[in-house]
């Protein structure tokens, strides 16, 4: 029931205050086992309900899966581990995996939306996270470019890409090892830059965090940066940058 239901089952008297009561104390989430599902994560951000992958159990993905599919709710799963994608597919058909990117995704594609976004990689080791993004931005129903290995060890792959990159509203640049792509193409293109650090590199690149650094000292002005490997988090802040331009048009 919606809310306006249950207030207008109060007011006629078909419903008692302590039935109310009960229904709205868990009002906005399913609760599933330890888990709660949340029910109205789209109506208040315009992001659909998303489930971090790694770390959950076949069966606490299992239970979630089935409780988003009898309410036909949009889904998105990240960081899927292999093993644990395949038996969740085998058991939820309707579920749409991705190998490269580690997502899962539930319910009807999301309609279309206004804008481009140019995900950027600068080795071919970036890839996972660099699909973790494009695949989320996927899901948003925001159309996408890729412009993969075009890091500073040989810029002219990057400029290879210019026209395309420069014709997109946002772009979204993963790296790892030294964290310099970010620098380089915010000083090139003209457009807001979300960069996002690997965990791929040598002993010193500390898994991520002398790319996170480097990105954060950028001498480019007006870097956005995210966490460590986190594609998902530079979708939804690019996906919230192209919301305002919707609002404002």
């Amino acid at each position: 029931m919606t809310l306006h239901e249950i207030l207008d089952a109060v007011a006629s008297g078909t419903m008692s205050t302590d039935d109310a009561e009960a229904r709205l104390e868990s009002w906005g989430f399913i609760r599933i086992g330890h888990q709660k599902l949340d029910v109205h994560r789209h109506s208040r951000t315009g992001v659909p309900e998303v489930i971090y992958g790694k770390g959950k159990t076949l069966a606490q993905l299992d239970e979630v899966v089935e409780a988003a599919a009898e309410r036909a709710m949009r889904l998105l799963i990240t960081r899927l581990d292999g093993d644990v994608a395949a038996e969740l597919g085998r058991r939820h058909p309707m579920l749409r995996l991705d190998a490269a990117s580690g997502l899962a995704e539930l319910g009807e594609p999301h309609p279309a939306a206004r804008g481009r976004v140019a995900v950027v990689s600068a080795g071919a080791s970036d890839l996972r996270v660099a699909e973790e993004a494009a695949g989320t931005l996927a899901h948003f129903g925001i159309e996408t470019m890729r412009a993969y290995d075009c890091g500073v060890a040989g810029l002219h792959r990057l400029f290879a890409h210019g026209d395309e990159i420069a014709s997109a509203d946002v772009i979204i640049v993963v790296a790892g090892m030294d964290g310099a792509l970010p620098s380089v193409v915010a000083g090139v293109f003209p457009r807001p830059v979300i960069a996002v650090p690997t965990s791929v590199g040598y002993g010193a690149a500390f898994e991520g965090l002398s790319a996170l650094l480097t990105m954060m000292n950028s001498c480019a002005p007006g870097v956005t940066v995210v966490n460590i490997d986190n594609g998902f988090g530079a979708a939804v802040a690019a996906r919230a940058m192209l919301a305002m331009n919707e609002t404002r048009s």
